[in-house]
């Protein structure tokens, strides 16, 4: 039987992160910069290159380049200087999205690479003996004195704190929401309210394609097709990436009960299982360039095709006691706006920052750490969940979705880039690494975590300890299968 956390007569910071996403691994390779002791759990037992693109926005490179990895993501990507919209007769719709000022105005540009890519990078930062994969999280339970987390195979671990990056059907939110209303019952209604859909979605990034026959794949820069039907349910789009690939998406756009009562398909795996259907029916779907969906499809490995449900919410309860989340699992937002990765990523580097500060690990102070985390990251998130929204409904066929392309049709050029300000202002960084300097003509967002830090010459944070582990199972820290993409 697991027991409670027993008394610890250390000060040093334990985190337990629940989740190998891309949040969770950038949170584990800024503590281990912090020198903040930590573990990660993953429930899936291998990793898989699935996903389509991921866009680094001037927002993000910062902490890359703290991190070490920059020259590698600028290395492996493509960079994004326009978009086109088409409707499924192929005729231009919209206007060209320009993004060629990115450089001067906010220091880097857009860059756009596979999912995976960027994953492989971030992992690599972090110990592979620090990753336990196929460890599924049952339950934890928390007191004054530490976190304890159950695992499925009945072994437990315990820590000081408890990080849920596990994604939109969080396991930690669902217990920690669970044991608040057991204890006080005050969590807002919001929180309560299943996550509702819009979109199912199809992803998939080909094969090395030959340039003769997609002769556009050999460009330097990206290429940016989005095309929206007129007639049905569905838009479709690519992105060129490094060699000679394509990163490609089909979205369902679901209407009235489906988006928010169908359980038929409620999954946030990304998984190919459900994705052989959905194939199928968009085979016929034809993009500028004289090819089809079906063309890209038949040019992805079938285990790298998925298909998941696209939610949309902000929930308000980020943290209760030694527990917060991060990422998904506090915000799921429409990619459409290109942010889910990115937020993870912010999630990350401001709890980092905050958890570096820590006096103690007594609960009070952690939950003043939890408050200046969110208070620092809910208004960013909260704005961009709406430009998220907004965006979503250019891609649609109803008589808003029309209005707002042909708004945006005849927007002028600064309005444009009013928008891009807003959208690439916050370019937040690690604390406790050397900062980066800023270039570019817009200067970055006020970051609280930054002005309000003390710099890594001072006090160090804590010093690195052991995790103690009882178990009537396996003992799973003497075998870590880590399987890189």
């Amino acid at each position: 039987m697991s027991v409670p956390p027993s008394p610890t007569t250390t000060s040093s910071k334990k985190v337990i992160i629940i989740g190998a996403g891309i949040g969770g691994l950038t949170l584990a390779a800024l503590l281990e910069r912090a020198n903040i002791d930590y573990i990660v759990f993953e429930k899936a037992k291998t990793v898989k290159p699935l996903g389509s693109a991921m866009v680094c926005t001037p927002t993000v490179m910062l902490i890359l380049e703290q991190l070490g990895i920059a020259d590698y993501i600028k290395a492996n990507s493509k960079r994004i200087v326009e978009g086109r919209q088409f409707s499924d007769d192929l005729k231009p719709i919209g206007p060209v999205t320009d993004y060629r000022s990115s450089v001067d105005r906010f220091g880097h540009h857009i860059h756009i690479l596979p999912r995976s890519v960027l994953y492989h990078a971030i992992a690599t930062l972090v110990p592979s003996h620090k990753i336990i994969m196929g460890a599924k999280m049952l339950s934890f339970i928390q007191n004054n004195e530490g976190v304890m987390v159950r695992l499925w195979d009945n072994s437990s671990y315990h820590g000081e704190i408890l990080v849920g990056a596990d994604g939109a059907y969080s396991a930690v939110r669902q217990t920690l929401y669970k044991s608040i209303l057991e204890k006080k019952g005050d969590l807002p209604g919001s929180d309560l309210v299943q996550l509702p859909f819009t979109d199912t979605c199809l992803v998939g990034t080909t094969i090395p394609l030959n340039p003769e026959n997609f002769p556009f794949v050999a460009l330097d820069d990206s290429i940016s097709y989005y095309v929206i039907s007129k007639t049905q349910a569905f838009s479709w789009l690519f992105f060129t990436v490094p060699e000679n690939r394509i990163c490609w998406m089909v979205l369902e756009h679901l209407g009235g009960n489906s988006k928010k009562d169908n359980d038929n398909f409620r999954n946030s795996e990304w998984g190919p299982e459900a994705a052989g259907e959905m194939c199928e029916r968009v085979r016929d779907f034809q993009f500028p360039g004289g090819f089809s969906m079906g063309d890209l499809i038949d040019s992805t490995p079938r285990d790298y095709i998925s298909k998941v449900m696209l939610e949309e919410k902000v929930f308000e309860t980020w943290y209760s006691g030694r527990t917060v989340l991060i990422g998904d699992a506090c915000h799921k937002l429409h990619p459409a706006g290109g942010s889910g990765a990115i937020s993870a990523i912010h999630d990350a580097t401001i709890l980092a920052n905050w958890l570096y500060e820590l006096k103690s690990t007594s609960i009070p102070d952690l939950e003043s750490a939890f408050k200046a985390y969110r208070d620092e990251r809910y208004p960013i998130v909260h704005k961009l969940y709406e430009a998220s929204r907004r965006l979503s409904k250019t891609l649609g066929q109803s008589w808003v979705s029309v209005l707002t392309r042909k708004v945006m049709e005849l927007m002028p050029a600064w309005i444009w880039k009013r928008i891009l300000d807003t959208m690439y202002a916050y370019r937040p960084q690690a604390t406790f690494l050397p900062l980066c300097p800023h270039s570019g003509t817009t200067p970055p967002s006020y970051q609280a975590s930054l002005h309000l830090a003390r710099r890594p010459s001072q006090t160090p944070s804590s010093s690195l300890s052991t995790y103690s582990v009882s178990s009537t199972g396996t003992d799973r820290a003497s075998s870590v299968n880590v399987i890189p993409i």
